[in-house]
């Protein structure tokens, strides 16, 4: 298994190269993966997903919803199986081109089998709303 910290950046750095596919082969096929946030308040990609079926779905959704301009992970907290991410994110709202800058904090639970099982995170999701 590699440490959880190294599967998290290799999540990242997929992520950040918008290379989705790369992202799905590092989860665990019935990841649980949570975005703490609604759709009825503003947030059109939260929910609870289970798969990576699903998963691919909530990264649909926020591609149609919001275009990355700025991903940044700053701080990593590396527990036995866990790693806790602290960061921040510039986005651009679809389709009215709002920007929005918010920090944000994610979980990625590591398997014996070096994938990411599970996976939860929030952001500040009003600060999409502020203008």
């Amino acid at each position: 298994m590699g440490k959880p910290t190294d599967v998290s950046k290799a999540a990242y750095a997929a992520y950040m190269s918008r290379n989705i596919p790369a992202l799905m082969d590092l989860l665990a096929d019935d990841v649980e993966w949570a975005y703490l946030a609604k759709p009825e308040y503003g947030t059109p990609y939260g929910g609870k997903f289970r798969g990576k079926a699903e998963v691919g779905a909530f990264f649909s959704k926020l591609s149609e919803v919001s275009r990355i301009v700025e991903f940044e992970p700053k701080e990593f907290f590396e527990g036995p199986s866990h790693c806790a991410v602290l960061g921040r994110s510039k986005g651009q709202s679809l389709p009215d081109g709002d920007v929005h800058d918010t920090d944000w904090i994610q979980v990625a639970v590591i398997n014996d089998a070096g994938k990411i099982s599970r996976w939860f995170g929030t952001e500040d999701s009003a600060a999409r709303w502020k203008k």
